[in-house]
C-alpha cells in the first residue's frame, strides 16, 4: 500500500508541477500579448473590426463663359466585396466576370483575399449595378460615385482634355486645373462583427467628401460652335491634314474659341484610330501610347510652323514704330532682290509689283518691301520686337505642352537670314503665339497673356478665385497700332485678303502661305496656308487665326482658302455679339439693288411656281409634313407672302397639295 501511495503522490506532484509550469507559461504568454505586444494586437483587432469605405468626391463642373456645361459628372458606382461574406466564391467570381466583363481569375483572387474589403471595379454604370443588385450577391458593397461626362463628346476637345479611370485630369484644362477640380474624398468608418454587422454603440465616423471647385472658362460655346463648323467645312473642302482656328478677344486676351479638326471624343479618348485598327494588337504599349498622344497633342499650342506672310505684320509694326518707314514711303519691286549675293524672289516675281507705297506693299504682300524694312531696322532692333511680341517664349496659356517656337540666336543671323525672317521664313511660331502678337498690334500695342479660364466657383456660385486679364507689356504705341489697323484693313478692301470682306463691317487682316520644311529642307507640294483677321478694324472685338495644314485641294494660297474660313467665323461672331453692321453708301446701294419682290405663287402648279421663283433669284423649300406633292400639284400657301421685299437667294417655303 505504501508503494501505491508514493506512486500516487508522485503523479500528483507531477501534475501540480505541470499545471504550475503551464500556468506560468500562459502567464508569460499573456504578459507578452497584453503588455509587451498589446498595442500591436489591439491594432490588428481594430483593423479586423473596422470597415473603412472611401466616399469619392464629385469633380467640379466645367462651364463656358455664360454658364453652359461643357464637362459634368454622370452617375456611377464603385463596387467592393467583403470576402468573408462570400460563401460560393467560384459562382460569385463567374457571375461578376460575366456582368462586369472582367477576368474570372482576377475576380477569384479578389473574392478570396484575406482582407476585410476589396475593390472590384470603379466607374460602373447604373444599368450594370442594377443587374448585380437583382442577383442579390451577399458581400457586395455599392458606393455612389460619378464618372466624367462630356455632353457634346468631341466639342472643344483640345481645350477640355479628358480624365483617366480615377477621374484625374490627363490633358487640357482637366489636367492644368486638376488640383481645383478634383476635390477631396471622404470616408465611412464603422466597427463590425465577423458577419459584417455594425457593432452596437460603436464609434462610427463619417467624413463628408469635399467636392471639387467648378471652373468657368473664357470659351463661348456659341462662338466655339461657329469655329468648329467653319473648321470642319474647311478640312473637307480643302482635303487638308488639319485645320486650326483660334478666336481671341484682343483687349483681354480671352480665348473665345479654339477649334481643331480632326479631333477626338473626350468620352472615349483611347479609341483606337481607324488607320491603326488592323495593327493595334501587334503594337507595343509604348507604340500605342505614342499613337494616341499624337491625337491628343494640341496643335494650337504645341505645333510650330513657319508663319509665312502673316509674320509681315510684325515686320511692319516694328518698322513703323522705329520710324524707319511710313505708310506713304515709296518702294520698287522688280520681282526679286539680291541679298549678300543671293537672289530672293517676290512671290509674284513673274509679274513684279513695280512702284508701290509701303501700305500697298503690305496689301500686295511684297517680299522685297519687307526685306528692305528689316534691313533698315537692323537685326538687333528687329529682334527686340520679335522677342517683345512673345516669339521664342511660351505665352503661359494654361494648357499642357506649349511649345516656344524656334527663334535663332541673333548672333547667328546674317543678311540672308534677316531677309528671310522679314517675310516669315527661317522662324517658327505656334498659332497661339501668332494670334497673341497680332492681337497686340491691333490692341493699342498691349500684349495680353492668353486667358483660357475666368474663375473658380463653389457649388453655391461663390467666386473662390478669379483669373484677371494680364498685360505682359506694351510693344508698340497707340499711334502705330492705329496705323497698322488702317493698313491691315486695306489688305482686305484692296489687297490679298479680299476673301474676308464682310459688307457692313470693317475687317482687317493678313494672309500667309508657307512651304513646309522637313529635315531642314522645304518639301515640294506641302504648304501651310493661313489668315489672321480682326474686326471691326476701328475697334477690334475679335481676332481670328485660321491655319490650314497641307491643303490638298485645287489651291493652297492663304488668300484663297483661309480667308473664307475667317470670314465665316467673324461674320457669325459679330452678329452673335450684336455688333451692328455699318454700311457704307456704296454697300447700302448694292444691298438695296439685291432686294427682290416675292411673286404670288398660290394656286399655281408647283413646277410653274418653282420656275417663277428661280427667275426672281429666289430659292425654295417644300413643306412635306402632309405628304410629298407632285409637280402638277397646286400651291396652297407660301412664306414669305407675295410682294414681300427680300434679299436675293431668300428661301420661300411652299405648301403644296400632297399626292392623293
Amino acid at each position: 500500500m505504501a508503494g501505491v501511495a508514493k506512486k500516487i503522490k508522485r503523479r500528483v506532484l507531477f501534475l501540480l508541477a505541470s499545471f504550475t509550469l503551464l500556468f506560468f507559461l500562459l502567464t508569460v504568454r499573456l504578459f507578452q500579448i497584453q503588455i509587451v505586444n498589446g498595442a500591436e494586437y489591439q491594432q490588428k483587432a481594430i483593423e479586423q473590426w473596422t470597415r473603412d469605405v472611401p466616399i469619392p468626391s464629385k469633380r467640379g463642373i466645367i462651364y463656358d463663359r455664360n454658364g453652359k456645361e461643357l464637362a459634368t459628372n454622370a452617375p456611377a458606382y464603385e463596387i467592393y466585396v467583403r470576402p468573408v461574406e462570400v460563401t460560393d466564391k467560384e459562382s460569385v467570381a463567374q457571375t461578376l466576370s460575366e456582368v462586369l466583363k472582367m477576368d474570372k481569375e482576377t475576380l477569384m483572387n479578389k473574392v478570396s483575399a484575406n482582407k476585410d474589403t476589396v475593390i472590384i471595379k470603379k466607374k460602373v454604370d447604373s444599368d450594370t449595378v442594377k443587374i448585380l443588385r437583382e442577383k442579390n450577391i451577399k458581400g457586395l458593397i455599392f458606393v455612389d460615385d460619378s464618372k466624367r461626362f462630356y455632353p457634346q463628346s468631341n466639342f472643344a476637345s483640345y481645350v477640355l482634355g479628358f480624365t483617366n479611370y480615377d477621374n484625374q485630369g490627363q490633358d487640357g484644362v482637366e489636367a492644368t486645373f486638376e488640383k481645383y477640380l478634383n476635390g477631396f474624398p471622404g470616408r465611412d468608418i464603422k466597427m463590425t462583427d465577423a458577419q459584417g454587422r455594425e457593432l452596437p454603440e460603436s464609434d462610427r465616423k463619417y467624413y463628408e467628401p469635399q467636392d471639387g471647385l467648378n471652373l468657368i472658362l473664357t470659351i463661348d460655346e456659341v462662338i466655339q460652335h461657329f469655329a468648329e463648323k467653319a473648321v470642319e467645312n474647311a478640312l473637307v473642302e480643302n482635303k487638308a491634314k488639319r485645320v486650326t482656328a483660334i478666336v481671341m478677344e484682343p483687349k483681354t486676351g480671352d480665348i473665345l474659341a479654339m477649334a481643331i479638326k480632326p479631333d477626338y471624343d473626350n468620352n472615349n479618348p483611347r479609341e483606337v484610330p481607324e488607320d491603326l485598327i488592323d495593327q493595334w494588337d501587334s503594337m507595343s504599349s509604348t507604340e500605342q501610347y505614342n499613337a494616341l498622344f499624337k491625337i491628343w497633342r494640341n496643335p494650337a499650342i504645341s505645333d510650330t510652323y513657319e508663319p509665312g506672310s502673316t509674320f509681315k505684320t510684325i515686320t511692319a509694326a516694328a518698322g513703323l514704330e522705329e520710324g524707319v518707314v511710313k505708310p506713304d514711303d515709296k518702294f520698287y519691286c522688280s520681282g526679286s532682290v539680291v541679298v549678300a549675293g543671293r537672289r530672293l524672289k517676290c512671290w509674284r516675281s513673274y509679274n513684279p509689283h513695280g512702284s508701290e507705297s509701303f501700305a500697298e506693299g503690305v496689301q500686295n504682300s511684297c517680299n522685297p518691301v519687307f526685306i528692305e524694312v528689316a534691313q533698315r531696322l537692323g537685326k538687333e532692333k528687329f529682334y527686340k520686337y520679335i522677342q517683345a511680341f512673345g516669339f521664342g517664349s511660351p505665352t503661359n496659356i494654361k494648357l499642357l505642352g506649349e511649345a516656344s517656337g524656334i527663334v535663332r540666336n541673333v548672333n547667328s543671323i546674317g543678311p540672308v537670314e534677316l531677309a528671310n525672317i522679314s517675310f516669315g521664313q527661317g522662324i517658327t511660331v505656334t498659332p497661339i503665339q501668332l494670334i497673341t502678337a497680332v492681337s497686340a498690334i491691333v490692341n493699342d500695342g498691349y500684349l495680353m497673356e492668353p486667358r483660357i479660364a475666368k474663375k473658380l466657383v463653389d457649388n453655391e456660385g461663390n467666386t473662390v478665385h478669379e483669373f484677371q486679364p494680364r498685360v505682359v507689356r506694351q510693344v508698340i504705341s497707340k499711334e502705330t497700332s492705329a496705323t497698322m489697323r488702317q493698313i491691315l484693313e486695306s489688305v482686305v478692301t484692296e489687297g490679298s485678303g479680299g476673301g474676308a470682306y464682310i459688307p457692313g463691317y470693317k475687317v482687317g487682316g493678313k494672309t500667309g502661305t508657307a512651304q513646309k520644311a522637313e529635315n531642314g529642307r522645304y518639301v515640294p507640294g506641302k504648304y501651310v496656308s493661313s489668315f489672321v483677321g480682326f474686326a471691326p478694324a476701328n475697334d477690334p472685338k475679335v481676332v481670328v487665326l485660321v491655319v490650314i495644314d497641307e491643303p490638298g485641294g485645287a489651291s493652297y494660297y492663304g488668300g484663297v482658302i483661309a480667308t473664307p474660313v475667317v470670314k465665316s467665323i467673324i461674320s457669325d461672331t459679330l452678329r452673335y455679339l450684336d455688333v451692328k453692321p455699318q454700311y457704307t453708301e456704296e454697300e447700302a446701294k448694292k444691298l438695296a439693288k439685291e432686294k427682290v419682290t416675292v411673286p404670288e405663287i398660290r394656286n399655281m402648279k408647283l413646277k410653274d411656281a418653282i420656275k417663277l421663283l428661280e427667275q426672281n433669284k429666289l430659292k425654295y423649300r417644300l413643306e412635306e409634313e402632309q405628304g410629298e406633292p407632285e409637280q402638277d400639284s397646286l400651291v396652297l400657301d407660301q412664306t414669305p407672302r407675295a410682294n414681300a421685299k427680300v434679299n436675293e437667294g431668300t428661301v420661300v417655303i411652299i405648301y403644296a397639295k400632297p399626292k392623293e
